[in-house]
């Protein structure tokens, strides 16, 4: 059955919001967005009236789900201060605290944001594979990262959390669309004796990503909470690039064992890879370690290697940060067209080279997680 945007209007209506008026006449909604059963949009207040909103959002969620042929309803609560408004007071303990926060102590009383964690049912440990800035080959190392742990003997998931720009589902090459179990939960997708998620699965590939920061951290939530990933080792979390929102999100919901930073030998992604680092030790989430990726290109005709944006960076800015080098990965056209064509290069040319460095950064990361996880 196909959704309109109108049954959810119809249905918005009958929520009533703390103003003591339906939702669709109280002037908060974004635009509403409905594809193939899945419904997106944000209701936008004042950030002096976003607790008491928070059930109406609730309340808005559980209707729309409701509706015959929602598959997904994914409604984020957006509250701006007004200008020249004061602060709000700090939450009560449970709540959300703002980045700021991680950077002064705590007032007397509150709680850390980090409070909220709570493990995954059924998964040993969840890293994150990040990057300070986009073009460096994170989702292809996160990918081929979870396949060289799949290659260890481990159960392994793979999670898109990259909203602006998922890569995954071109990656992989699946075009199919999740379903939901009988929980109403998402049954992630197999391939390559992954389980995989995206929010490229629930959107056109097409599709621009304009959302504010708290409809990305309630999208990365339920990608996290609302999958039945079954039981798994790991689960590789592919972030977006930064340090913004979504790291921080996936920081306070989940105990993260660990973070990989993906870095190219050149001086402005190190840069970059720097602020990466600082930011989840500054979370108190442990790094793995670097990877250096295209760290050489290496021809595919002649073998000879060249040094394109220099080499050894990340190596050496691992040994002044004093974390582990997981790696180099060259620059070579066997990984960019395995990838391009959705068959991985360590599953395309398992007996390969590539494939080969692959699954030892998996050993090293597998290394550093031994006592977290049955299979270690």
């Amino acid at each position: 059955m196909s959704v309109t945007q109108q049954q959810v209007l119809d249905c918005l209506a009958k929520v009533m919001s703390p103003r003591g008026v339906p939702l669709t006449n109280a002037n908060v909604l974004s635009a509403i967005t409905v594809t193939d059963g899945k419904v997106f949009f944000s209701i936008n207040v004042d950030a002096a009236e976003a607790r008491a909103w928070e059930s109406a959002r609730a309340q808005a969620e559980n209707a729309v789900r409701a509706i015959p042929g929602v598959s997904v309803a994914m409604i984020a609560l957006t509250a701006e201060r007004k200008a020249g408004a004061a602060a709000p007071a700090p939450r009560p303990a449970g709540g959300v605290q703002p980045a700021s926060a991680h950077r002064h102590p705590h007032p007397p009383g509150a709680q850390s944001p980090m409070a909220r964690q709570a493990e995954i049912p059924g998964i040993s440990a969840v890293i994150a594979v990040a990057s300070g800035k986009g073009g460096v080959g994170k989702s292809t190392t996160a990918l081929n990262l979870a396949l060289g742990l799949r290659d260890l003997g481990l159960r392994v998931g793979l999670l898109d959390a990259d909203i602006y720009g998922p890569s995954v589902p071109r990656l992989t090459g699946i075009r199919e669309k999740p379903q939901l179990n009988d929980d109403k939960k998402m049954i992630p997708l197999q391939r390559f004796g992954l389980a995989i998620m995206s929010i490229g699965f629930l959107v056109e590939e097409d599709t621009a990503m304009i959302w504010r920061g708290p409809m990305v951290m309630s999208a990365i939530t339920q990608m996290l909470r609302d999958v039945a990933w079954g039981t798994l080792d790991v689960l590789v979390v592919d972030m977006p690039p930064g340090t913004g929102d979504a790291q921080l999100t996936l920081a306070q919901n989940v105990p993260l064992k660990g973070a990989v930073i993906v870095s190219t030998p050149q001086d402005l992604s190190l840069i970059d890879a720097r602020r990466g680092l600082a930011m989840f030790k500054k979370v108190n989430v442990p790094v793995l370690g670097i990877v250096e990726n295209m760290s050489y290109f290496q021809c595919p005709h002649c073998g000879t290697r060249s040094d394109i944006f220099g080499h050894g960076g990340a190596r050496h800015e691992a040994e002044k940060l004093g974390v582990p080098f997981l790696g180099e990965v060259p620059l070579h056209i066997a990984i960019r067209t395995a990838s391009d064509s959705g068959n991985p290069v360590v599953e395309s040319e398992p007996d390969g080279p590539h494939a080969a460095i692959y699954r030892a950064i998996g050993g090293k990361v597998r290394e550093q997680l031994q006592g977290v996880i049955a299979s270690a």
